[in-house]
């Protein structure tokens, strides 16, 4: 036995159990009763809790922490069957169970897959059946012993080889049940069918009677429809005659009408000739006319202007100043402007000597007050005491030291922000580098960004537009499919020809016209029109098949259908002209080409009704058929619109939709296969877009970023420059501060010096200062006014001077001017002079033109005049042909629908014959004519209908003999036509069910028979097995139990079929017999000697025994160890034991241990063999 997979068993082992024992030990938990169930898997065992499991997928290894899980479990068991224990032809049989974790199972018998009932039959005939009786698993010992006498019947009976005979029972049994259902069916159908014969005997012979009436109906009606076939057919023979002789008057007409239409048309004609000669003719007259007009007055203009021209030649000079005169007097401005610039210059001197004088005196006066008011301070001071003046100098010194400090500081914050200005300035040049040498590089990110973005919108566009070609074409494709299915299911329903194209019923057909045939493109209106119906009718080989398609038409109300019989080689001659096109040509056929010649013997083709006209006129025997479908002949002609098409035109339509149904389907596959393509490279286009995208924004970002750091840095420039300037004014503020405290200190000093009487400061010398600034400040003042008066008589000079410039020269080309306008009317003169000469010389011409139109018009109005009369005339000869033409075509034209409707009825008599009674014109007037004799009918006392004499035709006789045979017909009442057929089917069928329920009750008494059989050899079976079992139990039993007693009886001996088996044991020196009394080795003991005992009555090719004297003591153990040795010889024994004295009687041991890793391994020895070396 090989396992893989199975329970702990996670690699391949493989254990050889040789004859005689085998023990396989081990510790607790290390596998070993995995070995005994791989062997009851193998063997076909289906309960997870046999296997002592939840589920079956239980068996397969579930891993562990060092070993994954397995997908599968899988257990091969090969036997020896050279014995040829198995009924099968192998020397050994190899049995595998094959387990997947999603549930799937395989069986397999030497490799062969098999199923599980073949491994259970295989096995079940060698002693080894489904309950396994052969393996003792753990705890199984006490659930036999107290098993109920049924289920110990149970493992007799599996030993014994009685179950294939219970399976045979069960399966006749089956048979039996099945059997009976269908004899209580056919019984209840046989019952059914002899109530029905009864009331159906008497319709049959009903419709036996109407038969015989209705076949003597059928002949007066076919006489009758003959005699009105005849009469009919001579009364359109008449009304023929009348008709040429009106054709004949018509025809003389048409050519009268012909000829004056004719004439109608050229008079037309030179009409729409002349019209418009007459119309220019008219025009030309009212356009020289109309010139002549502009002529003249262009001449009387022409010469109203040379005379005024010439009157306004000596133009009189234009009146003003003298242009030298005028450039005298600007020259003397020009030079009086340039002494006055000299004195302004002169002047501007003076103004700027008396500014300098006056800021001089003022500067004195300033420094004199200054002196004066320091002089009244220190007068102030020195009155005010000492101490003061010390304290002011104090004050000084400190505001001076505070001033220096203060210099100082803002020194050096001036150094420091000059400082930063320089750091910020090379930044800013920094940064304007980068921005620069980044707007560089941008360059080509935009193009490359710009490129990227217009591919993918051209691909995103070509996508879009790939999928709205895709879209449509499907749409299409849809709606041609529809269009093509609604054209097939209309060519598949079309009455009685569509059924029998189907299903054909045993009739011959060739198929249908329109389905024989191939029409050229463009022809296929024609054909339908000129096949008509015929082109959904079929076609047969002969009459026969005609007739009997027609039978079966009617019979099973399928419609109605046209039958066409071809009979190849016979072909009718063709009618047509020569010069013309037949449309057979146009049709072609591989099977009833000729058929096809016949039916279109006389047709030919034309392009449109007039074309069908013209041959008409030279040739009115033939029929002819427009391209549109419309058909003419000599007496009729049928077209326009139509509503319905043909089958003809449907299945050409079918061709051409499913060919653009096949070329919408490569589009759309093609678009299908183009959306692939072109989203790819939309999905390169956008992963371009996206990548230039991002360098863009990266490249923005960069330059963003240093536009604002050089932003910061300008910033930052600025706000530096502007801290060193207010840190300079501040400077320069204190530095003016320190000035004049530092002069106000030596002044203070001095004073503090001097000590004594401050005198008072003289102010004679400020008064003068003063009035020496007020002179100095009025020459100023005067200076300045003569500069400005001088100034603006400059100015006034030179517009005077540029004035008298400009007017010399508007004087000069004003007199230019002059004398180019008389020149230029002295030109116009000699024009308009030739323009008046030449418009004379035109008018000449213009009137010998008008007097040529006048004589052509006056030509044209009078042709007109006379060709209006001829019309007139001919217009009136026209209406009186017209109204005779269309008084004889209405009076043939009702001649013709009185013969459509004579025709009309003969058809519809013909049609009738042929519906109602299958036969043509042709045999009703030849077999029911009047000239033919009719047949009498006598009814017998015994009510049967037969022929006597025959008697000549009278039509009231054969009307009274119909009215008498519908009376009697009625007078049957309602008939049931199929109630011959019917009544003898059921008589057939009852007569076949009768015999088939004699069958039945043969099968029964046979199946009764096996069931009684198998039961009496299970019986015999049984009984033997049984005895023999309770034999050998009662000297196991006393072996095991010495001074014992111990016995199996039958719990129902008088039914030996359905008995029990019960066990009876005393063990010695008790007097107990309940099993439930015994103590658990007592037990155990017990149910081992009962299995034993059916191993010896009925041996197994093995047994397993998985730890059955667990619970025996060493007396015990050594006297079933004994009966073990005894089984040896006819059985292969194998036996989980943790048992010493067990092992040393084995002849092979398996050591079972369990791996670190979770995984069981083997281990073996064959100890008989060792003993022996």
């Amino acid at each position: 036995m090989t396992l893989k997979g199975f329970k702990s068993f996670a690699s391949a082992t493989t254990l050889r159990l040789e004859p005689g024992i085998t023990c396989v030990v081990g510790p607790n938990g290390s596998g070993k009763s995995n070995v005994v169930d791989a062997l009851t898997w193998v063997m076909g065992e289906q309960g997870a809790k046999s296997l002592r499991g939840g589920k079956m997928e239980d068996v397969i290894f579930a891993g562990t922490s060092g070993r994954a899980p397995l997908g599968r479990a899988e257990v091969s068991l090969t036997i020896d069957n050279s014995d040829g224990a198995l009924p099968i032809d192998y020397t050994e049989v190899t049995i595998s169970r094959i387990l997947f974790r999603n549930g799937q199972s395989e069986y397999q018998i030497n490799g062969e897959a098999s199923r599980l009932l073949d491994i259970q039959e295989l096995l079940s005939d060698s002693g080894i059946g489904r309950e396994m009786h052969v393996i003792v698993g753990q705890g199984q010992l006490d659930a036999i012993l107290m098993a109920t006498p049924e289920d110990r019947r149970g493992f007799i009976e599996e030993a014994a080889g009685v179950l294939k005979h219970r399976k045979r029972k069960e399966k006749a049994l089956r048979k039996l049940d099945s059997m009976q259902a269908n004899l209580a069916r056919v019984q209840d159908l046989t019952v059914e069918l002899r109530r029905q014969l009864r009331p159906l005997g008497k319709q049959a012979e009903v419709a036996k009677k109407a038969a015989t009436i209705q076949a003597d109906l059928r002949d007066a009606k076919l006489r009758l429809l003959a005699d009105d076939f005849i009469s009919m057919s001579k009364t359109l023979e008449h009304e023929v005659a009348d008709e040429n002789a009106l054709r004949e008057r018509r025809a003389s007409v048409e050519n009268d009408l012909d000829t004056v239409r004719r004439r109608e048309e050229a008079l037309d004609a030179q009409a729409a000739y002349e019209g418009p000669l007459l119309v220019a003719a008219q025009e030309t007259f009212y356009n020289l006319n109309s010139l002549r007009e502009k002529f003249r007055g262009t001449q009387t203009l022409a010469q109203e202007r040379s005379r005024f021209l010439n009157e306004e030649a000596e133009e009189a000079r234009t009146s003003g100043r003298d242009p030298e005169t005028l450039d005298a007097e600007a020259r003397a401005l020009r030079l009086e402007e340039t002494q006055l610039r000299a004195d302004v210059l002169s002047a501007q001197q003076q103004l700027a000597a008396a500014t300098t004088a006056l800021a001089k005196a003022e500067i004195s006066l300033k420094s004199d007050e200054d002196t004066i008011a320091a002089a009244m301070r220190a007068i102030a001071d020195a009155r005010e005491g000492t101490a003061r003046q010390e304290g002011h100098i104090k004050s000084l010194n400190a505001r001076l030291q505070a001033i220096a400090e203060e210099i100082e500081r803002l020194t050096r914050a001036r150094d420091d922000a000059q400082t930063r200005v320089d750091q910020a300035k090379r930044e800013y040049s920094s940064h304007e580098l980068e921005i620069a040498s980044a707007d560089s590089g941008e360059l080509g990110l935009d193009s490359q960004y710009e490129n990227a973005k217009s591919q993918l919108e051209f691909a995103k566009s070509k996508v879009a537009d790939l999928v709205d070609n895709e879209r449509a074409a499907d749409r299409e494709k849809n709606a041609v499919e529809a269009k093509l299915e609604a054209m097939k299911i209309t060519s598949q329903n079309r009455d009685g020809a569509s059924a029998l194209l189907r299903d054909s019923r045993g009739v011959s057909i060739l198929g249908s016209v329109a389905g024989l045939i191939e029409i050229d493109s463009g022809w296929e209106a024609a054909a339908a029109a000129a096949l008509g119906n015929l082109a959904d009718a079929i076609v047969v080989r002969d009459l026969s098949s005609a007739v009997t398609a027609l039978t079966t038409l009617r019979n099973e109300n399928l419609g109605q259908a046209d039958v066409l019989v071809y009979e190849p080689g016979k072909s009718g001659n063709s009618l047509i002209p020569s010069g013309l096109t037949p449309l057979s040509a146009h049709i072609r056929s591989s099977e009833i080409g000729d058929l096809i010649t016949t039916l279109l013997a006389s047709t030919v083709v034309a392009e449109n009704a007039n074309a069908a006209e013209a041959i008409l006129r030279s040739h009115s025997g033939v029929t002819v058929v427009t391209r549109d479908g419309d058909v003419v002949s000599r007496n009729r002609a049928r077209g326009g619109s139509k509503s319905s098409a043909s089958l003809i035109e449907i299945n050409a339509l079918i061709d051409s939709l499913e060919t653009k149904l096949q070329e919408l389907s490569h589009n759309c596959d093609r678009f299908k296969f183009d959306i692939s393509t072109a989203t790819a490279e939309f999905e390169s286009r956008q992963s371009d877009y996206d990548a230039a995208l991002s360098k863009l924004n990266e490249s923005d970002a960069r330059i963003a970023a240093l536009t604002e750091q050089l932003a910061v840095s300008g910033q930052n420039m600025k706000s530096a420059m502007a801290e060193v300037e207010r840190l300079n004014t501040s400077i320069r503020e204190a530095t003016a501060a320190k000035s004049r405290d530092e002069g106000e200190i030596t002044i203070a000093q001095s004073q503090l010096q001097q000590r004594g009487v401050v005198a008072e400061p003289d102010h004679s010398h400020t008064e003068v200062l003063r009035n020496q600034v007020s002179i100095a400040r009025t020459s100023e003042v005067e200076a300045r006014l003569a500069v400005r008066t001088i100034e603006e008589r400059v100015d006034s000079v030179a517009a005077r001077a540029l004035a008298l410039e400009q007017s010399a020269q508007s004087e000069r080309e004003a007199s230019q001017r002059a004398i180019t306008r008389r020149s230029a009317r002295a030109r116009a003169a000699v024009i308009s002079q030739a323009v008046a000469e030449a418009a004379y010389e035109v008018l000449i011409h213009i009137e010998r033109s008008i007097a040529k139109a006048a004589t052509e018009r006056g030509r044209l109005e009078e042709s007109r005049a006379s060709r209006e009369g001829e019309t007139l005339t001919v217009r009136t000869r026209g209406r009186a042909l017209t109204s005779e033409l269309e008084q004889l075509t209405s009076s043939v034209h009702k001649d013709e629908i009185a013969r459509a409707e004579q025709r009309l009825r003969i058809e519809t008599l013909e049609a009738k014959t042929v519906e109602e009674f299958g036969i043509d014109t042709t045999t009703l007037v030849n077999e029911y004519g009047p000239d033919k004799d009719v047949p009498t009918f006598h009814e017998t006392e015994d009510g049967e209908i037969i022929s006597t004499e025959m008697v000549p035709y009278r039509r009231d006789q054969q009307e009274k003999r119909l009215a008498s045979a519908e009376r009697s017909l009625n007078l049957l009442g309602k008939i049931n036509p199929l109630a011959l057929e019917e009544f003898t089917s059921l008589e057939e069928r009852l007569k076949f069910l009768a015999e088939q329920l004699e069958d039945l009750k043969n099968t029964k008494k046979d199946l009764l028979d096996i069931i009684k059989e198998v039961d009496d050899r299970v019986q015999s079976i049984f009984m033997e097995a049984y005895e023999e079992t309770a034999k050998h139990f009662e000297d196991i039993f006393a072996r095991l139990f010495p001074g014992g007693d111990g016995r199996l009886i039958l719990t129902d001996p008088d039914n030996p079929l359905t008995t029990g088996v019960d066990v009876e044991a005393r063990p010695p020196g008790k007097r107990v017999k309940r099993l439930s009394l015994l103590s658990g080795g007592e037990k155990s003991l017990t149910a081992v000697a009962m299995l034993v005992a059916i191993f010896k009555a009925r041996p197994s090719p093995f047994y397993v025994l998985d730890e059955v004297e667990a619970a025996l003591d060493d007396i015990n153990l050594g006297r079933l160890l004994g009966v073990l040795e005894e089984l040896r010889e006819s059985s292969q024994l194998i036996i989980i034991t943790h048992q010493k004295r067990t092992m040393e009687i084995a002849d092979a041991l398996y050591g079972v241990t369990m791996r670190g890793d979770g995984v069981t391994e083997v281990i073996s020895q064959r100890l008989r063999e060792s003993d022996a070396s």
